[in-house]
């Protein structure tokens, strides 16, 4: 069994918390276990779309300390740089940026990721041409 809601407001929470309870009450009393996860609402496909097309824009417009990127590759740079994340040696030579997928960030640290990739963007010189940026 598998349950998934989006929750706005606490009448709605209360009421599918108590939905819920009543849902899995008599397969807890037949022994049955289950886990229970409460998360902030991940980022939404409009976000990503965006996202994908100003990655795209930068890769097309920036060389990196003499490199050209690919969209994925600038993905990893941003949201290291969001995330402040850490960086260990490879198994066979290189690094590994240890760090959080975009698809787990809630819509607030997506909003962030755009922010950050169109500041780097204004200074690097990028011109956005999707109307959705203005």
């Amino acid at each position: 069994m598998r349950i998934d809601r989006i929750l706005v407001n606490p009448q709605q929470a209360h009421a599918a918390v108590t939905a819920l309870y009543q849902a899995l009450k008599p397969h807890l009393m037949a022994g049955h276990e289950f886990a229970l996860s409460v998360k902030p609402k991940t980022r939404s496909t409009a976000q990503n779309a965006r996202m994908w097309a100003m990655l795209s824009e930068v890769s097309a417009q920036v060389v990196w300390h003499g490199r050209k990127l690919t969209p994925e590759e600038w993905k990893h740079v941003f949201s290291a740089s969001l995330k402040r994340q850490d960086v260990v040696p490879g198994l066979d030579g290189g690094f590994v940026v240890l760090g959080q997928a975009t698809s787990k960030m809630t819509i607030a640290e997506m909003g962030e990721l755009m922010e950050l990739i169109s500041a780097f963007g204004a200074q690097q010189g990028v011109r956005f041409t999707a109307t959705e940026y203005e």
